[in-house]
C-alpha cells in the first residue's frame, strides 16, 4: 500500500514526488523548478523504500488527503471507515478527598484484541508534588507529560517557586491547543498537592481542561464510575478511600477485555506523592472473590 516518497521521485514508477510535508507548499514549487532546470545533469539518486534517508509515503494520488482520512486518532466507531484504526483501552482514575488524593490504575496496554504488555507505567511522577495518568496514545502521554515536567522545572528556576497545579495543567492544556488537528491521542488528568491544597485536572487532546473532584479516563471508566458514584464521599479515611480507588480499577479490568494487569496506587498529600502498592489484578479477584463468600455466609 506504501510506495515511496521524497525528492526526485519516478511518479511513471509509482513513486511520489515531492515530501509529503511540502505538498503544495513554496518549497515543493521551487524545488520543482530547480528539478527542470538541471534537465541534463547529473541525476539526484533515486531513494528506495527502505534505504536510509527514504520517507515512506502511500502510493495514491493525494498523500496528505489519505493520511489525513486515514490516521485520525478517533473515539468510538469514528474510525470505522479508516484503514488504520486506534484500538486501545485502558482505565485511569483519581478523586479528591479530605486527606489528599488517589491516583489508581491499571498497567495494561493493548492494540485491538492483542495484549501488548501488562506493565506499562500509567502514572507519570511530574515532580515530587505533581502526578498525571496516560490514556490514549501510550506515546503521546509519555512524551507530553515528561515535556510538561520539563516546563515545571523551568517554571520553578524563574520564578524559584513550585508551580501550582492549575498553572501545569494549564502549560499542558496549551501544548494540545496548538497541536490541536495533528492526530494526538490523549486523555490525561494532572494532580497534586500545592499552596491550595489537593487540585484535580483533567486535560485531552483537544485542550479541554475541566477541574473536578474526580475523574476516571480510558475504557474501563463507566465501570469505574459506577463503583466511584456509589462509595465515594469527601469525609473517606486514607484506608477506605484506598479501598475505593482499589475496587474502582477491580470492578474495571473484571468487566472491560481492554484493561488489566497491575493496579498501581498513589496517595497525594501535602509532602508529595507516595507510592501506595502494586497488586495484580488476578489476586484481587481471589482476595474479593473470598469476601463476597464470608459476606454470604453471614
Amino acid at each position: 500500500m506504501f510506495g515511496i516518497g521524497y525528492d526526485n521521485m519516478d511518479q511513471s514508477q509509482g513513486h511520489i514526488g515531492c515530501d509529503l510535508l511540502d505538498i503544495g507548499s513554496r518549497r515543493a514549487a521551487t524545488r520543482g523548478r530547480c528539478a527542470h532546470q538541471s534537465e541534463g545533469a547529473q541525476a539526484v539518486p533515486t531513494l528506495k523504500l527502505g534505504e536510509p534517508g527514504a520517507f515512506d509515503l502511500p502510493n495514491v494520488p493525494d498523500p496528505a488527503q489519505f493520511c489525513s482520512n486515514n490516521f485520525a486518532s478517533a473515539s468510538g466507531n469514528k474510525d470505522a471507515d479508516q484503514v488504520v484504526k486506534f484500538a486501545k483501552g485502558t482505565t485511569t482514575l483519581a478523586f479528591k478527598f479530605n486527606e489528599g488524593i488517589i491516583v489508581s490504575v491499571d498497567s495494561r496496554s493493548t492494540m485491538g484484541a492483542y495484549i501488548a504488555s501488562q506493565t506499562v507505567k500509567k502514572i507519570i511522577e511530574i515532580n515530587p508534588f505533581l502526578l498525571g495518568t496516560m490514556a490514549g496514545g501510550a506515546a503521546d502521554c509519555s512524551f507530553w507529560e515528561r515535556n510538561l515536567g520539563m516546563q515545571c522545572r523551568m517554571y520553578e528556576l524563574r520564578n524559584r517557586k513550585r508551580i501550582t497545579v492549575a498553572a501545569a495543567s494549564k502549560l499542558l492544556a496549551n501544548t494540545m491547543n496548538s497541536y490541536r488537528g495533528y492526530g494526538l491521542s490523549m486523555g490525561t488528568m494532572v494532580t497534586g498537592w500545592d499552596e491550595t491544597g489537593p487540585q484535580l485536572y483533567y486535560v485531552d487532546d483537544d485542550g479541554t481542561r475541566l477541574k473536578g473532584t474526580y475523574f476516571s479516563v480510558g475504557s474501563g471508566s463507566t465501570y469505574a464510575y459506577g463503583v466511584l458514584d456509589t462509595y465515594y464521599r469527601p469525609d473517606l479515611t486514607v484506608d477506605e478511600a484506598i479501598d475505593l480507588g482499589k475496587r474502582a480499577i477491580y470492578h474495571a479490568t473484571h468487566r472491560d477485555a481492554y484493561s488489566g494487569g497491575i493496579n498501581n496506587l498513589y496517595h497525594v498529600t501535602k509532602d508529595g506523592w507516595k507510592v501506595v502498592h502494586a497488586i495484580d489484578v488476578n489476586d484481587m479477584h481471589y482476595e474479593f472473590e473470598e469476601e463476597k463468600k464470608a459476606a454470604t455466609k453471614s
